[in-house]
C-alpha cells in the first residue's frame, strides 16, 4: 500500500472528504467531520494513524511491532501505523476499524446525515 492506495480506499468510504485541516503536510480523511485517518504527503515510508478501540489498541502494539501508540494523538485511542510492508489487508482492516469506531461515536444527527448520503 502506497499514499494513493490509502487515499483511494478512504474516500470510497461513506461520507469520507480528505483536507489539510492541520496545514500540510498532513492529510486528513474525515468522515462527516470526524477524523478517523491522519498521514503525511511527505514521508518516503507510508505511515498514518488509525482510532482504534482501547483493547484492541494495546493488543496490536503488542503483536506488530509497527503499530506503536498514535503520535500527536490521544494514546488511549489513536495508533501510529509506520507500513513497512506489512499485509494490505490487514492494513485496510485497521482503516476500516477506525471508520467504524468514528461512526459509533457519532451523534444521532450525524448518523443520520450520514445515512442520507
Amino acid at each position: 500500500m502506497d499514499l494513493e492506495n490509502l487515499r483511494d480506499y478512504c474516500l470510497a468510504k461513506k461520507g469520507v472528504t480528505e483536507g489539510f485541516p492541520f496545514g500540510e503536510p498532513t492529510l486528513v480523511f474525515k468522515v462527516i467531520s470526524k477524523l478517523f485517518v491522519l498521514t503525511s504527503i511527505n514521508d518516503e515510508i507510508l505511515s498514518f494513524n488509525v482510532k482504534c478501540n482501547p483493547e484492541k489498541a494495546i493488543e496490536l502494539r503488542e503483536k506488530y511491532d509497527w503499530v506503536q501508540p498514535g503520535y500527536h494523538m490521544n494514546k488511549k485511542y489513536w495508533n501510529s501505523v509506520n507500513f513497512n510492508g506489512s499485509n494490505a489487508k490487514l492494513l485496510k482492516e485497521l482503516i476500516d476499524h477506525s471508520y467504524n469506531e468514528v461512526v459509533k461515536g457519532m451523534t444521532k444527527k450525524e448518523k443520520m446525515e450520514l445515512e442520507n448520503l
